[in-house]
């Protein structure tokens, strides 16, 4: 009965849906975990791995072009039967008539069939590319944080900037250059700033359509279905002996319109052929090497854990303790003292630069007023203060 949630009829279920969504990013695991392999014995591939996002989205933009052309279904509703029908509005008479919402018809529009592209690859593959872009500024922002220094990269650039323009004698290149350098990191600020709040608003909505799918108040999983008017159903015998049909007229017509001196049309037919059984066993050759690559890496990994024990090697030593500069605060002799105040520490806090501990109110104000570590005069700021917990 569990797996019957939300699906009635030829409606798929929840979990089918889900699981149709998730194939995607559950195979560009899997492939870049394969590539990551051949990566080890073959450095070529790490030019893959450098533009995942491209290869894979050029990927699935020739298997979901290839499987809505023929099935009417994304790559990953093919392959768990489901296919996806164009739904209009029907009028008062025509709901009394057939005791319906909706009604479905068959096959669907050019205009949806590529617009079913946009939603299955372009946008994802924007989304990725502004993922990247995001978690490279927020590292930016860690670091320079973490960093505290007077020096920034904003200085730097701008440092070598007018060197290279000192240098070659030409402003105009540098202050192009500057400009457009500019404008990238105030995109990567834009970026940075809206990416939550885009993310947040997708997966929000992405929750409503999901729950009201569940609670069957609603045909649409998620909201590209809804703008394309689409419904996803289960295939029906019928509906695939269509697709089968339709598959071999639509290679039939390509074949007729090969053109030029009976050796090139060979040529052209052997290509044709080629590409038409890659498309055939794509989706079992995919789904074949993930499960074949994640039993390999089990068996390797089970048999190095048999056959070499877990070394275990000693902890590395301390490192030194910073001395005390000959200007900074003398340490007390007991080390639960705090050095500014001289008493018993009272909410316990280290400065990250020096590793000495003291009040929290009292290092807080020092490093507040003086940006440097009491003890060892070093440059410290008020994010560089870290809480203590030894009670807990």
């Amino acid at each position: 009965m569990l797996f019957q949630v939300g699906g009635q009829g030829s409606r798929p279920t929840f979990f089918e849906m889900a699981a149709a969504q998730q194939l995607p990013a559950s195979l560009r695991a899997a492939l870049a975990y394969s590539v990551g392999v051949f990566a080890l014995r073959r450095p070529f591939f790490h030019k893959i791995l450098d533009y995942e996002d491209e290869f894979f989205a050029l990927l699935m933009l020739v298997l979901e072009t290839h499987s809505l052309r023929t099935t009417d279904a994304s790559f990953s509703e093919s392959l768990y039967g489901l296919r996806r029908r164009t739904v209009n509005m029907a009028s008062r008479k025509d709901k009394q008539k057939m005791d319906s919402k909706h009604l479905q018809l068959p096959g669907l529009r050019k205009r949806q069939k590529v617009l079913s592209v946009v939603f299955l690859v372009i946008l994802p593959y924007l989304k990725s590319k502004l993922q990247s872009v995001y978690n490279k500024e927020r590292e930016a922002r860690l670091q320079a944080s973490l960093l505290g220094d007077g020096l920034t990269l904003d200085d730097g650039e701008s440092y070598i900037d007018q060197a290279e323009v000192s240098y070659a004698g030409i402003s105009v290149v540098g202050l192009d250059a500057s400009r457009i350098t500019r404008i990238k990191k105030q995109l990567s600020a834009v970026i940075a700033a809206c990416y939550p709040w885009i993310h947040a608003s997708n997966e929000g909505l992405s929750f409503a359509y999901q729950l009201l799918y569940l609670l069957d108040a609603t045909g649409f999983y998620n909201l590209g279905l809804h703008v394309l008017g689409v419904h996803v159903c289960r295939a029906t015998g019928q509906e695939m002996m269509d697709s089968s049909s339709r598959i071999s007229r639509i290679r039939s017509r390509e074949r007729e319109r090969l053109c030029g001196p009976p050796w090139l049309k060979a040529v052209q037919r052997l290509l044709l052929g080629c590409i038409y059984t890659t498309l055939d066993y794509a989706q079992t050759g995919l789904i074949a090497a993930v499960f074949f690559f994640k039993m390999m890496e089990w068996w390797y990994q089970s048999a190095e854990e048999r056959m070499s024990a877990p070394t275990v090697f000693p902890p590395p030593p301390p490192p030194p303790r910073p001395k005390v500069a000959e200007g900074g605060i003398p340490l007390p002799p007991d080390r639960a003292l705090c050095p500014l105040c001289s008493d018993k520490r009272v909410n316990p806090s280290v400065v990250a630069v020096s590793g000495f501990v003291f009040c929290y109110p009292c290092i807080f104000k020092y490093i507040s007023q003086y940006k440097r570590c009491p003890v060892t005069l070093m440059p410290a700021t008020a994010e560089q203060i870290r809480r203590l917990f030894h009670d807990l």
